[in-house]
């Protein structure tokens, strides 16, 4: 059986506000695994993104367990926004989480110098952010956050800012990167399309209080770039079953 890198067990969330105790994640068991890409769907707030949170450590459970499964894994997380100084180059953007780290060197900006031009953004290495594409600035924010060497990458919505053009080809550019730099990746996203043409697996959640209400294994016929994904056979089958499990009424 494969080995999970991540475990999490009987995971619950409880926020205080005043008017007492919201409960938005009731019970989480999942295990990732190596080099998997694994997406999270769920109706609007239903914690998904206080997950990631957790497991970024930027929130605390309020039980449960996560483990790792070796010692000092790293986690990369990519926001939504990509948050890029403007007064910084754009390698000087993607070399701030090694500064924090006090990591960086020559070796390791080398590394990412190396990023940028592998995956087309070697002409701008010193222009400023404002010089570039919606597209083009995630792609620099996932180098930014692939320049600490994460294992797990944890992905927020990571296209939702974008054009549906530019979301189309950026999928194909990201997973392509994701793919070749060999990390397990955990996204949460709304668009169900997105979800079954990138992923591995998708884990649907319950509406608040979060459970796991379903696991779907993602077996396309030809499977390759998320674009190309999107012409399975499977894949609006996939659709239909996901999107009845959701369960969402439109008052």
């Amino acid at each position: 059986m494969e080995k999970s890198v991540l475990k999490i067990e009987h995971l619950k969330k409880f926020y205080h506000d005043k008017n007492g105790e919201i409960e938005a994640i009731k019970d989480i068991d999942l295990d990732i695994y190596d080099k998997e890409f694994l997406s999270i769907v769920g109706p609007s707030g239903c914690g998904k993104s206080s997950l990631l949170s957790i497991l970024s450590s930027l929130e605390k459970a309020t039980s449960g367990n996560i483990k790792f499964g070796h010692n000092n894994i790293k986690i990369g997380y990519m926001l939504q926004n990509d948050s890029l100084f403007p007064w910084r180059t754009i390698l000087d953007n993607c070399l701030i989480g090694l500064e924090i780290t006090h990591e960086l060197n020559d070796d390791n900006k080398n590394k990412v110098i190396k990023l940028l031009n592998t995956y087309g953004l070697g002409d701008f290495i010193y222009k400023y952010p404002n010089s570039l594409s919606g597209g083009m600035r995630q792609r620099v924010a996932l180098i930014r956050t692939l320049a600490t060497d994460p294992d797990i990458l944890l992905l927020d919505e990571p296209f939702s800012a974008l054009d549906y053009q530019t979301r189309l080809a950026l999928s194909d550019d990201v997973y392509k990167i994701i793919k070749n730099e060999g990390k397990t990746v955990i996204m949460v996203t709304h668009d169900l399309a997105e979800a079954i043409s990138l992923s591995d697996r998708i884990v649907v959640l319950t509406k608040r209080p979060a459970e796991v209400k379903n696991i779907y294994n993602i077996n396309l016929s030809n499977k390759s770039t998320p674009i190309n994904n999107r012409k399975a056979k499977e894949f609006s089958t996939y659709y239909d079953m996901i999107w009845r499990d959701l369960d969402v009424h439109i008052q």
